[in-house]
């Protein structure tokens, strides 16, 4: 069976600083993944190779086995909060839209159908009481919870988070890994960058432990070990782990 995301000897570099250097691990279908390590550890510079935002300087990103411009629409992608212009003026219904554009091609605008996906997406996350609220007057959580349902109007087989637990309460915590599990029991593939050592153990059945290189991917029982987490945190992982946070 083909890996839905595979990486081959991934370098990648901003201004000729390596960030990521012969990154290479492929994950099974149907698994929710933590994409774990310090800052700077090159953790959204992968997920953005993967979504063509990042040009490697060598290896390559597959998706499905092929190059995401054939399966793009099989990808959804859920960027930081923080890159995100929140002025923008549309409300959360526009937003969750969106995620049904891949699939309507050039030619089609959205109508009736697609409006009722936003909705439904928008219902599942527990935000259609705010469909028509204007994006940025949305709390952070809030607006963590539209982007995700943008995600979800994607219909896609494989999803790309990059830190959605960061800057929201408890109550949207678990609505999102609620969420993302059941994506994976219907057999959907997420990866997730994270930053909370102290959770990982519960909502990852696989990790990719990542400090510019990879230390190790696999079960979460087999690799989120304290002599693996040492090698990835350096002298920071004690308090990486205690603060539960990035080192």
């Amino acid at each position: 069976m083909t890996a839905p995301l595979s990486v081959h000897g991934l370098t990648a570099a901003y201004r000729d600083e390596p960030v990521l250097w012969d990154v290479s691990f492929s994950v099974p279908e149907g698994r929710l993944v933590g994409v774990v390590g310090p800052n700077g550890a090159g953790k959204t510079t992968l997920l953005k190779a993967a979504m063509g935002l990042v040009r490697p300087v060598a290896g390559a990103v597959e998706i499905f086995g092929q190059p995401l411009e054939r399966v793009r629409r099989e990808v959804g992608y859920v960027p930081q909060r923080g890159s995100v212009d929140w002025d923008f003026p549309t409300d959360a219904r526009d937003v969750v839209e969106m995620g049904t554009y891949g699939r309507l091609g050039w030619l089609r605008r959205p109508g009736a159908e697609e409006r009722r996906t936003a909705e439904r997406c928008l219902e599942r996350v527990g935000m259609l009481d705010l469909a028509g609220r204007q994006i940025g007057e949305l709390s952070g959580g809030q607006q963590q919870r539209v982007f995700l349902a943008r995600a979800l109007a994607q219909d896609a087989r494989l999803y790309l988070a990059d830190e959605p637990f960061v800057g929201v309460d408890y109550l949207t915590e678990r609505v999102v890994v609620d969420l993302l599990r059941e994506l994976r029991d219907e057999g959907r593939t997420v990866v997730v960058v994270h930053h909370d050592l102290s959770t990982v153990a519960d909502y990852f059945d696989t990790v990719v432990l990542l400090n510019r290189e990879l230390v190790a991917a696999g079960p979460t029982a087999e690799v989120f070990t304290a002599e693996n987490i040492a090698r990835t945190y350096g002298g920071a992982a004690r308090r990486a782990e205690e603060m539960g946070r990035d080192g």
